[in-house]
C-alpha cells in the first residue's frame, strides 16, 4: 500500500490531471449530441486501454535493466542486439529525438495543468468576469512558485504527494459515479463499436479528434521512466485504481454534458452543480494535483538529462544533490530555469488552457511512437512473437494518433517541436563536436607513452607527493598528460591516472584496486551504471588514495564555422570533468590545448 500511494503521487500526476482539460477540449470542437458523447467516451476508455496499460504495463515494463525503465533504457538493451552500424546510427537517432520530444512535452505540462486549474476561478460566485489576464498571472506565479522550490529538494514535501493524490482520485472517482446517474447509458460506450462507429461515420474531421482524444494519455509514458524510483509491481497496482478513477470520472463527464449539453468547462461544472459548498476546497486541490503533476515532469525531465550526461549524449552540467539520503532526488540549476522560462512564455503565448490543448499532445505521441519503435525492434530480435504482434498492434495505434496530430502544427503544435530542437540541436552538436575533438586531438598509445615515461622518470627530479591525471580509457592517453609530463617536465613521486567508466546497467559502483603501469605510474578504474551518482572523492578516499594536485585537460576552440562556436560556447560554459564530480577545487589544474575545428 505505501508504494501504490507513493506511486500516486510520483508517477500520477500528469495522467491523473488530465480529466481537467481533456473533455472540454474536445467538446469545443463537436457538437455534444448522445451519439458523440458515446462514441468519444470508448475511445477514450480504449485510448487508456491500448496507450497505457497495453503498450507501458504490459509491453514496456518488461523491459527493463534493475527495475529502470524509459527512451534510453530501452536504447542500451537494443544496441548489443545489433550488428548493423546504420541500424546503431538510427537508434542511437531516434532515442535522441525521443528524449528531446520528452523535454518538448515536458514545458507545456506545466504550463496546460496550472492555467487549466486555476481557469476553474471563473465559476465562483462573484468571480465570473475575472480577466484572461489575471489567470495567466496567477498561473505564472505558481509556476515560478513552483520552480524556485526545486533548489530546496522535494523530499521535503514528497511525503504529502501520494495522499493529495489519492484524495484526488478518489474524488474524481465519487464525483463520476454520482454524475452516472444522470444517464448511466453511457457506460455501455465500453464497447469498441461506438468508438469504431463514431471514426467511420465521421471521415477526416473523426479522425482530427484524435489529436484532442490523445490529450487522456499525456503522461502515460511517466509509468515506464519512473519504473526505476518505486518498481513494478507498485505502479502496476496503482494504474488499476487510477485507471478505475479515470474511467468513472470521464463516463459521468459524459453523463453530465448528455444531460447538460451547453456546459464549458466540463468537470468544473459537474463538480460546481453536484455540491456548490465544496467547490473552492475542490479547486484548492485541482491547483495541487496540478502542481504535482508539474513537479513529476520537472523531476522526471532532471532524471533524463542526467542520463544524458552519463551516457555522454549531453555536456557536462552542473547537479547539486538536494537529499543526503535519496541520491536520485536530484538539481540542475541551468535545466531549471531554461524550463521555467519556456513554460511562461508559453503562457504568455497562448494565455488560455483551450489554445494550450492545440498545442499539446504532438510531442507526447511523437514520444508513444518512438517508444512502439523500440519495443517491436527489441521483442522481434527476443523471437517473442505473440508480444511482438500485439507491439505491432500498437504500434498502428499510436501512429494513427501521430499522424492525426499533424494538423496542430500550424495552430500552435510547433511550439512543442521548437523546445524539442534546442534539446536535440544540443545533443547533436556536442556528440559530433566530441567526435570531431576526439579525431583532433589524437590520443597517445600506451606502450609509446610509457617508453617516454620511464626514461622521463629516472632523469627528471619529481616533486613529492601524487598526482591524479583523468583518463576515459588508460590504454589511450589524452595529450594534456603528455604534455603536462614531457613538455613541462612535471613529474610526481606517484603519477596516478584515473578512469571512470559507465557501464551498461543502471546502477552499481565498483572500483579496482590501483594497478602498477610502470614505477610511479599506475591506474584506478571506477565503473558506474549510467544513472548511478556518486562521490568521487569519498571512492578515492576510501581507496586510500591522497592525491596532491589534480590535472586534467581543457580546450580551446578556436573556428570560424558557427556550429562549432557554439560548440565551443556549451564546452566554455559547462563545467570540467573534475567541477562536475566535485573535486577539491584548491587541488585542480586545467592544461589548456588550443584546438582548432
Amino acid at each position: 500500500m505505501p508504494g501504490i500511494v507513493k506511486s500516486m503521487g510520483l508517477v500520477f500526476g500528469d495522467i491523473g490531471t488530465s480529466p481537467i482539460y481533456t473533455f472540454t477540449a474536445i467538446f469545443l470542437l463537436i457538437e455534444p449530441t448522445p451519439q458523440n458523447v458515446m462514441g468519444i467516451l470508448s475511445l477514450i476508455f480504449w485510448t487508456l486501454t491500448i496507450l497505457v496499460t497495453v503498450q507501458y504495463t504490459f509491453l514496456a515494463m518488461h523491459l527493463g535493466k534493475k527495475g529502470e525503465g524509459g527512451t534510453i533504457v530501452l536504447k542500451e538493451i537494443l544496441l548489443p542486439m545489433l550488428k548493423s552500424g546504420n541500424q546503431i546510427a538510427f537508434v542511437s537517432l531516434i532515442s535522441i529525438i525521443g528524449i528531446s520530444l520528452f523535454i518538448g512535452d515536458g514545458v507545456i505540462t506545466p504550463a496546460i495543468s496550472i492555467l487549466s486549474a486555476v481557469e476553474g476561478i471563473l465559476l465562483i460566485p462573484g468571480f465570473e468576469n475575472t480577466a484572461q489576464i489575471l489567470l495567466m498571472l496567477i498561473a505564472a506565479v505558481i509556476a515560478i512558485c513552483l520552480f524556485a522550490f526545486q533548489a530546496r529538494g522535494t523530499e521535503k514535501v514528497a511525503w504529502a504527494f501520494g495522499p493529495v493524490m489519492v484524495v484526488w482520485f478518489a474524488v474524481l472517482a465519487v464525483s463520476g459515479l454520482v454524475a452516472l446517474f444522470l444517464a448511466p447509458q453511457v457506460i455501455f460506450a465500453v464497447n469498441p463499436m461506438y468508438a469504431i462507429n463514431y471514426l467511420l461515420h465521421n471521415g477526416l474531421a473523426g479522425f482530427l479528434i484524435l489529436s484532442s482524444v490523445i490529450l487522456c494519455a499525456t503522461g502515460g509514458e511517466a509509468l515506464y521512466a519512473d519504473m526505476g524510483h518505486l518498481g513494478r509491481e507498485p505502479i502496476v497496482k496503482a494504474w488499476y485504481l487510477v485507471f478505475i478513477a479515470l474511467a468513472i470520472n470521464y463516463f459521468g463527464q459524459g453523463a453530465f454534458l448528455i444531460a447538460h449539453p451547453d456546459t464549458q468547462n466540463v468537470l468544473f461544472e459537474m463538480i460546481f452543480s453536484e455540491a456548490k459548498l465544496l467547490y473552492i476546497p475542490f479547486l484548492i486541490l485541482s491547483i495541487a494535483a496540478t502542481v504535482i503533476a508539474s513537479q513529476a515532469m520537472i523531476s522526471g525531465i532532471f532524471s533524463i538529462v542526467y542520463q544524458g550526461i552519463t551516457t555522454r549524449i549531453l555536456p557536462l552540467l552542473r547537479i547539486d544533490y538536494t537529499s543526503p539520503h535519496l541520491r536520485s532526488q536530484i538539481y540542475i540549476d541551468s535545466v531549471n530555469w531554461m524550463l521555467l522560462f519556456a513554460v511562461l512564455l508559453i503562457i504568455l503565448v497562448f494565455k488560455s488552457s483551450n489554445n494550450l490543448t492545440h498545442a499539446y499532445g504532438l510531442a507526447v505521441c511523437g514520444t508513444m511512437t518512438i517508444t512502439s519503435i523500440l519495443i517491436i525492434w527489441i521483442l522481434v530480435l527476443r523471437g517473442e512473437i505473440l508480444k511482438s504482434l500485439i507491439a505491432g498492434f500498437v504500434f498502428i495505434v499510436t501512429g494513427t494518433f501521430l499522424f492525426s496530430n499533424l494538423h496542430k502544427i500550424p495552430q500552435g503544435g510547433y511550439w512543442s517541436l521548437l523546445i524539442a530542437s534546442i534539446p536535440l540541436a544540443i545533443i547533436l552538436i556536442y556528440v559530433n563536436g566530441q567526435k570531431r575533438l576526439a579525431n583532433s586531438l589524437k590520443p597517445v598509445p600506451l606502450d609509446e607513452f610509457l617508453q617516454k615515461f620511464n626514461a622521463l622518470y629516472k632523469s627528471v627530479n619529481r616533486i613529492s607527493g601524487s598526482a591524479l591525471y583523468f583518463a576515459r580509457d588508460f590504454r589511450q592517453i589524452p595529450q594534456y598528460i603528455p604534455r603536462t609530463m614531457f613538455t613541462n617536465n612535471i613529474v610526481y613521486e606517484e603519477n596516478i591516472i584515473i578512469s571512470i567508466i559507465r557501464t551498461e546497467q543502471p546502477f552499481g559502483v565498483t572500483w579496482g584496486v590501483t594497478r602498477e603501469l610502470a614505477k610511479g605510474l599506475s591506474i584506478f578504474e571506477i565503473y558506474l551504471g549510467y544513472m548511478e551518482i556518486v562521490d568521487i572523492s569519498t571512492i578515492l578516499k576510501d581507496a586510500d588514495i591522497d592525491e596532491k594536485t589534480i590535472f586534467y585537460g581543457m580546450e580551446d576552440i578556436v573556428t570560424n564555422h558557427v556550429i562549432w562556436k557554439i560548440f565551443g560556447a556549451i564546452k566554455h560554459l559547462t563545467p570540467s570533468v573534475v567541477q562536475f564530480y566535485r573535486l577539491p577545487s584548491d587541488k585542480i589544474h586545467g592544461v589548456v590545448t588550443r584546438v582548432e575545428m
